[in-house]
């Protein structure tokens, strides 16, 4: 058997293994610098758009070799999640809730990619025992998306996802860098075309251009930080406790798409849509438990609660005023006290005023006292 042979017919053993374990999607893609990508992120880095989630050395970035030494291909793989809950929860008069984002649903996707890849490494190992492999899930060095359009799975859209023919943009993605030359496949041709949609729908003007994002705007990552929202953007919010999928919702490519085939991201209603109040009075362990198993749950409960605060506001729920005032004057996080004191401002009220004058009066913090004043402020804004 010639050596093309031989590789080729590797990666069908691969190809074949991974639908028996559930892989959606696989592809093959040179590991070669991402030079295009590399001279992208700079310019992303000048302009301030980085979340700082990211891996900090653009090298290692865009350069599989600097995390596998003799890297030859990258094998990218998808799974499909969700885009409609088959049994929302009841709505109740007054009794607002909040929503995770569609991909902090079911279990954490890390898990389950790493579990897929972890799997499909070692089956690799088997059919090669000399193979060299390092395995990545959403926080190693590579994009992901970058991986995946060069292995062929699909292309990055104007909303930057990595949108499929078959799924839509509802996938998770992860790969593996490996020492095989295994046979490369070809990227797709289809894109975006015309179609603006994602970029015009975007609350918060995020997208700036096409396939290009501000991650310091972009309501996902401002859902995530753990420090104040900065006020422009949290009437942008709504009543988003974790990310955002408007510019997903909107895309034509996601239309009538909706994957049920994993049981794992299945969401429990009650963790993806939560009732709000009872948000605020969570206790860690509380909150590990409804939201543990969720990808939400990373940053802790600080940013859900903080979220939370500023869903109430949005809904201007009246009955949420006692819990409000109890966060801002006996809270010890910051963040809080000053983002409830902000919601009263929202809400109103003379409870609501009546609280935010005492808080004035006895507050210390700089930052919470502005958030105070900010409140105050709202509530002179409604009256004129």
């Amino acid at each position: 058997m010639n050596e093309r042979r031989y590789w080729e017919e590797t990666k069908q053993a691969i190809i074949r293994y991974a639908a028996e374990i559930g892989i959606d999607k696989i592809g093959f893609a040179s590991a070669d610098p991402f030079l295009t990508l590399k001279d992208r992120l700079i310019v992303h880095r000048e302009k301030g758009y980085e979340s700082g989630f990211e891996e900090p050395d653009l090298d290692k970035r865009t350069d599989p070799a600097l995390s596998l030494g003799g890297a030859r291909s990258l094998i990218s793989i998808a799974l499909a999640y969700p885009a409609k809950m088959a049994n929302p929860p009841k709505s109740e008069p007054g009794a607002y809730r909040g929503i995770l984002c569609r991909a902090a649903w079911g279990t954490d996707y890390h898990h389950v990619l790493r579990d897929k890849l972890d799997k499909l490494a070692q089956y690799i190992r088997e059919l090669e025992p000399e193979a060299k492999i390092e395995s990545m899930v959403d926080t190693g060095a590579l994009s992901d998306r970058a991986v995946a359009e060069r292995a062929g799975l699909g292309w990055v859209g104007k909303n930057c996802s990595l949108i499929t023919p078959e799924f839509g943009s509802w996938v998770y993605l992860g790969e593996l860098i490996t020492n095989l030359p295994l046979p490369l496949d070809t990227p797709v041709e289809e894109g975006c075309g015309d179609c603006n949609l994602c970029v015009e729908a975007c609350p918060t003007g995020a997208l700036v251009q096409g396939g290009q994002l501000d991650s310091q705007k972009c309501v996902a990552y401002l859902t995530q930080v753990k420090d104040f929202i900065p006020e422009q953007y949290r009437g942008k919010i709504g009543n988003r406790l974790y990310g955002c999928d408007t510019c997903q919702t909107v895309c034509p490519k996601n239309r009538g798409k909706n994957f049920t085939h994993h049981p794992e991201f299945q969401p429990d209603p009650d963790v993806a849509k939560p009732l709000l109040r009872p948000l605020l009075q969570m206790s860690n362990r509380e909150f590990k438990e409804k939201f543990g198993l969720s990808s939400s749950s990373w940053r802790g409960k600080k940013p859900i609660q903080r979220n939370a605060i500023l869903a109430l506001a949005h809904f201007r729920d009246r009955s949420a005023v006692p819990d409000l005032i109890h966060l801002m004057e006996k809270d010890p996080r910051e963040v809080i006290r000053g983002t409830a004191a902000w919601a009263l401002g929202k809400i109103g009220g003379e409870e609501a005023e009546a609280a935010l004058g005492r808080a004035l009066e006895r507050e210390t913090s700089p930052e919470v006292l502005a958030e105070v004043e900010r409140g105050i402020a709202l509530l002179h804004q409604a009256r004129s």
